[in-house]
């Protein structure tokens, strides 16, 4: 499976409700939907909320948050690979917020930045 960086610089590929649903597996996405109401206080989690076909996707489905996620519509906006890719990241608001709660994304936006040189 080729890897797909997300917007933000997490790795769909790696995401279990991305795995659970290009596996077809609903019982897998109902433990990750119980996860989520049991550790992370999300009542209103369901199956069909973590299923995802990547943040990537225009055709297809995004799970529960990537539908409102301010950073994927700046991305999709600007036409970019992910924040990474643009020119403005270094001074990004959005995205240093975001690096801020998940510090492993900077790695992998770092590199992609890099790159556009």
């Amino acid at each position: 499976m080729e890897r797909m960086i997300a917007f933000c610089g997490l790795i769909c590929t790696e995401c279990e409700g991305y795995l659970a649903t290009q596996a077809n597996d609903e019982q897998w996405k109902e433990r990750l939907a119980q996860k989520a109401r049991e550790e992370y206080g999300s009542p209103e989690a369901t199956a069909a909320g973590v299923t995802c076909d990547g943040c990537l996707a225009f055709q297809g489905r995004l799970g529960g948050y990537c539908t409102k996620c301010e950073i994927r519509a700046c991305g999709v906006a600007r036409g970019v690979e992910n924040c990474g890719a643009c020119a403005d990241y270094p001074h990004c608001e959005k995205i240093a917020g975001f690096i801020q709660m998940v510090p492993a994304v900077k790695t992998t936006l770092d590199l992609s930045h890099a790159s556009l040189s």
